[in-house]
């Protein structure tokens, strides 16, 4: 056996099972990475790799270095982010070093399931402990499992990623429903007034979605990530973009301090990751809308828009006028080089195909009554969606138009049975939108009920949180306001609820 480096107290790099050296590395290398993409330039990104040598230097099974793993990763992926620009294999081989040695107890300090080091990643197939820790993990798995085509970890982040979306995740796209450990809880633990649901969480659960729709192609991915960011991750931050949510609950009766010692939004926490990991994701909105393969261009987003994008043939100019997600028509102008054969494929949302989250923890309480429509150039066109998509392929030319119209039809939502907090209730979608009651827009929350006979009324509201469109319900002759799920919280302390009771 090697000869240890035996880690004093006192000593750096000490208390790895909760110390943030490499989580705050990790942060920096993506930021560094991200730079010099924008800019082209190489003074942020030669610092991260001088950190980076370091921690080469430092880790991994040879004799003189340190045989320990981080305990809050992040790390992993901006080691992978610095190999991807550098082609330095060391960045590569210690992302790994990182992942394969977890849950290795004839080898190092155990952390737990709390840090998920409780078992070998390869091994692991539930979503466990610190949520925020956990979704930065899977990334790092994902990208381990696309680089060296490794079936044990792509089927150990497909059990896990079904049994996160099928067993525990919140319709907002939230996960985390323990204050206690920052924690996913069990199977269909998923209480509304005490949940979690960090900020942080929704946005690693975003980037990890989105790994593993580059990873595979598959919509169901692209599905839970817009589901999470419209809804349980820009949530996290004000209409005014000064005051934050850490956790993200359901449901607020106006007393109990959810959020780190208040039960409305912060300006700022002695924590600070929330409020700065919004910050770096909104950015990077832009770089989810489009993907590319070989001579394929998919549209997985829809926003107003204008971009190029390499294919195999040639660049592609496209561009998107739309008013999504208040409104459901689209409009796609594409402009290639050169007129030329490729193949668009357009997302159908989950939501537009009668589906509210892969894996059926929730669903749709009625079909929706129109279906999606696709016209090129005015033509209206009769195509199936086939895996999630519009797939077009043919002769495209400057100036060729294609009109998309989801039907944005008031959704009501039922949970699974398993899920005990919310039995007895259901909830309120409009398009992508999860909404949500708010005492400041009813004075009487006990007539915000709902059954299969509620009249459901859209309004455009232009002043009202920055414009929205509210939903009101009738239900036995009493009225309800509900307002989009992201916009609560903004006027002050309020009485919230997302999950209505059903009446007879």
């Amino acid at each position: 056996m090697q000869e240890r480096v035996k880690v004093e107290k006192g000593e750096r790099w000490e208390y790895m099972s909760m110390s943030h050296e490499e989580y705050n590395a990790g942060h920096m290398y993506e930021a560094a990475a991200v730079h010099y993409w924008a800019t082209g330039k190489r003074n942020f990104l030669d610092i991260a790799l001088k950190n980076a040598d370091l921690f080469v230097k430092t880790f991994g099974d040879k004799p003189g270095q340190i045989l320990a793993v981080p305990g809050h990763e992040i790390i992993e992926t901006g080691l992978i982010k610095l190999y991807q620009i550098t082609g330095k294999e060391d960045y590569l081989k210690l992302a790994k070093f990182y992942l394969d040695h977890r849950g290795d107890p004839n080898k190092k300090e155990q952390y737990g399931a709390y840090a998920q080091d409780h078992l070998p990643v390869t091994k692991q197939d539930e979503a466990v402990g610190h949520a925020v820790r956990a979704v930065y993990l899977y990334a790092g798995m994902t990208d381990i499992a696309a680089i060296y085509n490794d079936a044990a970890y792509r089927a150990a982040i497909d059990k896990i990623w079904h049994n996160m979306v099928e067993k525990k995740i919140y319709i907002t796209g939230g996960i985390g429903a323990r204050h206690d450990g920052e924690a996913f809880g069990d199977n269909y633990e998923l209480p509304n007034l005490t949940a979690y649901n960090e900020t942080c969480a929704a946005i690693g659960s975003v980037y990890w979605n989105n790994r593993l729709f580059n990873l595979t192609g598959d919509v169901k991915y692209t599905d839970v990530l817009e589901r999470t960011m419209y809804n349980g991750l820009i949530s996290g931050m004000s209409l005014k973009g000064t005051e934050f949510f850490y956790p993200n609950a359901l449901e607020s009766d106006g007393k109990y301090l959810f959020n780190r010692g208040a039960c409305t939004r912060s300006a700022w926490f002695d924590c600070s990751c929330c409020p700065t990991n919004l910050i770096r994701f909104i950015p990077s909105i832009p770089g989810l809308i489009y993907a590319q393969q070989d001579n394929t261009l998919y549209v997985n987003l829809y926003m107003s828009n204008t971009a190029q994008v390499m294919l195999a043939s040639q660049k592609v100019g496209i561009s998107q006028q739309t008013a999504y997600p208040w409104d459901g028509a689209v409009k796609i102008t594409v402009t290639p080089e050169k007129q030329g054969v490729f193949t668009l494929k357009l997302r159908v949302p989950g939501w537009a195909r009668d589906e509210v989250m892969p894996g059926g923890l929730y669903h749709y309480t009625t079909s929706l009554k129109a279906l999606p429509q696709l016209s090129i150039n005015g033509k209206k066109q009769s195509l199936a969606i086939n895996d999630g998509y519009y797939t077009i392929n043919r002769t495209w030319k400057k100036g060729d138009v294609i009109t998309l119209t989801f039907p944005m039809e008031v959704r009501e939502v039922q949970a699974s049975e398993k899920i005990a907090e919310d039995k007895g209730k259901l909830a309120l979608e409009r398009g992508p939108l999860v909404y949500t009651v708010e005492a400041a827009d009813n004075t009487d929350m006990k007539a915000a009920t709902i059954n299969l006979q509620t009249k459901f009324t859209v309004k455009k509201m232009p002043t009202l949180l920055k414009g929205i469109y509210t939903i009101e319900g009738k239900t036995n002759g009493k009225i309800f306001t509900a307002i989009p799920y992201y916009t609560w919280s903004n006027r002050g302390v309020n009485e919230m609820k997302v999950w209505l009771p059903k009446s007879k």
